[in-house]
């Protein structure tokens, strides 16, 4: 007896020891990786045009005007629900002046938080592998490859919803590796607790953003179909699903659409898969990211080898080395339970009991946690393809790259304490490619953090993809633009708030020219139409510097119609720049905001046919049901209605030409020569 507790002395100390160098290797990463995206965050800081999109949609919520951006429009132009309220929460608690500085703040905290959160979940994948014998490193390379990309650091700050989106990546990976390593724990009153907290994280996908529904489905649906019970199973569904269905509803019945507007805007469901390429390419070139990739996936493959082989070694009964820890719980990744009777299943339902028992066993493990959320990634991936990407540099591949990188946040270098046998041989050669290509990650990293597109920051290019901050800093000559007022150096915004303050008693609809000096206006008649109210109505492309310069009574709309239904509802210009690829002509904005067809008051531009033909097109039925949708007093009437048809308003097109929108409605073409 006491000779063996001699020995529990001896091999105490001699566990915390081997404890000293993952974590000393693993807080010296963490500190300097994070640390570096902070400072290169906060020297990219600013605020993009449309992350200004999202802030008035805020000022409308603090103004008690609901979550609209025009009053009295019931029009959702932010994509990313949770980040709208958000926002609002702390611009409401905070009280600030100036809410660019709110959504400064918050996207860049959340942003620096979601790199250790990451690199914590992954070490503690990888935790056991490197207390086992020998000495152990823990090594950030996916966090490496991450910050070190331009775009990763612009998107850290803008306003938009990268970084609450990365945080809730980071979050569920955690949680989720978390729930994996409680396989064999008693079930208890905190276990419980902390699965349906999983189950909500993942429920709020489509609230952080629509395509992330993909990541929470695929998760959920590893819980779902893993031994918990029905009863679990129905709290995890009710938990789940609660908070997004119930918004869901909640958008059918206000908005009354199934989706944001931007998503119709920009039809997410469509294709152009060689755009989506271009855009891919647009990524990698610039900054050789095919290297680090490579690298990445090398040393996957190298780990999962590791892997295998420690299972094989656990198997096998005449194995060379004891099992370390890893092993140990490696096996319990794979092994499954003995459940069955020691009879060979004689029926089919036995047969299909044993299969579910056995497929069910084998969800809570850290395998399935890893290939679960991989095959997110590549889902998320391929849909970005398929859509053509976007139009700023990066941007839309940031998250599923961030969950690529997921299982090599850091990874697990391990010296052997022996090399004499083929175990350790593999151990040692596989720490020294994982600590090389580390090495060469880092040496990359340095060499390609300040590269930028080779085209000018004045020129959008052919394919329509541009560097968007170093656009607007090249046409400010501002470094950092963060408020609305900082946006005013841009061309035409100064003469647009001198045209706003002009018409701000007679209204009337201002539209761009191609001087930057200049903006057209369409008067409105004497008598305005019944419904219509006499106000200031802007229509340019840059929603959000417009929309943030001008005062709640204006009306903003855009060619695109990400906060115009009438312009998100055409059709897709097939070979129109990905993300803008609606324009809706200006007859039409004219016509639907009541001005003049006739006598003078049209700027010269616009045929006065046009706007008497696009007047006569607003009246086909469906068009006007869409309109009364979101314009309409809200009570519970119009909301039961709005449920009632928010999928057929989702998918109608119309035409852009009025003249086709008159054929397709059925109605009559009025003749040319009856025009006054």
């Amino acid at each position: 007896m006491p000779r063996s507790d001699t020995a529990s002395e001896q091999a105490a100390p001699s566990s915390r020891a081997r404890l000293i160098a993952p974590i000393a290797s693993f807080s010296i990463g963490a500190i300097v990786v994070t640390t570096l995206f902070a400072i290169g965050a906060w020297q990219r800081r600013w605020i993009a045009d449309d992350g200004l999109i999202v802030l008035r949609t805020i000022r409308n919520l603090l103004a008690g005007n609901g979550p609209v951006f025009n009053a009295g429009e019931r029009v959702e132009a932010n994509t990313s629900t949770l980040w709208t309220y958000f926002m609002w929460f702390f611009s409401w608690i905070t009280g600030a002046e100036h809410t660019e500085y709110v959504a400064l703040w918050v996207a860049l905290i959340l942003s620096v938080t979601a790199i250790p959160l990451a690199m914590y979940g992954t070490a503690r994948l990888y935790g056991r592998r490197v207390t086992g014998p020998g000495v152990g490193l823990l090594l950030p390379l996916g966090a490496v490859v991450y910050i070190t990309i331009p775009p990763a650091r612009d998107f850290a700050t803008s306003g938009l919803e990268n970084g609450l989106t990365i945080f809730w990546v980071a979050a569920l990976w955690c949680q989720f590796l978390a729930w994996a390593r409680r396989r064999d724990a008693e079930p208890t009153l905190r276990t419980r607790a902390a699965f349906l907290a999983l189950a909500f994280t993942a429920g709020l996908a489509p609230l952080v953003r629509p395509e992330g529904a993909v990541v929470g489905v695929l998760v959920l649906l590893v819980l779902f179909c893993s031994p918990i019970g029905w009863k679990m199973r129905v709290a995890m569904t009710a938990v789940a699903g609660a908070l997004p269905v119930g918004y869901q509803i909640f958008r059918m019945g206000y908005y009354a659409v199934l989706v944001p507007n931007p998503a119709i805007a920009k039809d997410a469901s469509g294709a152009k898969w060689s755009q989506g390429f271009t855009y891919l390419g647009n990524l990698f070139s610039p900054y050789t990211l095919i290297l680090p990739v490579i690298l990445a996936v090398v040393v996957g493959i190298l780990l999962a080898v590791l892997a295998r082989a420690d299972r094989e070694s656990i198997s096998s009964p005449g194995g060379a080395e004891a099992p370390s820890s890893l092993d140990t719980e490696s096996s319990l990744d794979t092994e499954t339970p003995d459940i069955l009777d020691a009879h060979e299943p004689a029926t089919a339902r036995e047969r299909v009991a044993s299969f579910w028992a056995s497929f069910s066993a084998g969800m809570q493990s850290q395998r399935t946690v890893v290939i679960t959320m991989l095959l997110a990634g590549a889902i998320l991936s391929v849909y970005w393809l398929r859509q053509g990407g976007d139009f700023m540099h990066g941007r839309v591949l940031l998250t599923p790259m961030f969950i690529l990188l997921l299982p090599v946040m850091v990874v697990p270098a391990v010296l052997p304490a022996t090399v004499r046998t083929r175990s350790g041989q593999l151990r040692l050669a596989a720490a020294i490619g994982i600590v090389v290509s580390w090495g060469v990650t880092v040496w990359w990293g340095v060499s390609a953090h300040e590269k930028v597109l080779s085209n000018a920051p004045m020129d959008i290019g052919r394919d329509g993809i541009v560097d968007e901050r170093r656009f607007y800093v090249t046409n400010m000559g501002n470094e950092n633009p963060v408020t609305a007022e900082d946006y005013l150096d841009y061309p035409r915004m100064r003469a647009m708030v001198d045209r706003i303050n002009e018409l701000h008693v007679t209204g009337g609809i201002i539209l761009p020219s191609a001087n930057y000096d200049q903006w057209y206006v369409a008067k409105l008649p004497e008598k305005m139409p019944e419904g219509k109210p006499r106000e200031v109505t802007v229509y340019f492309l840059n929603l959000g510097m417009t929309s943030m310069n001008a005062p709640l009574d204006v009306r903003v709309i855009d060619q695109m119609g990400l906060a115009y239904p009438l312009a998100a509802h055409t059709a897709r210009l097939p070979d129109g720049r990905i993300g803008h690829d609606k324009n809706l002509p200006s007859s039409w904005v004219v016509a639907e905001s009541g001005g003049v067809s006739s006598g003078t008051g049209l700027p010269a531009f616009i045929p006065k046919r046009e706007v008497m033909l696009a007047k006569l097109a607003l009246t086909c039925p469906d068009t006007v049901d869409r309109f009364a949708s979101y314009k309409d007093t809200w009570s519970f009437a119009r909301f039961r209605h709005n449920l009632r048809q928010a999928a057929s308003f989702n998918s109608y097109r119309i035409s852009r030409v009025p003249e086709y929108e008159i054929a397709r409605c059925g109605l009559t073409l009025p003749d040319a020569g009856n025009e006054k």
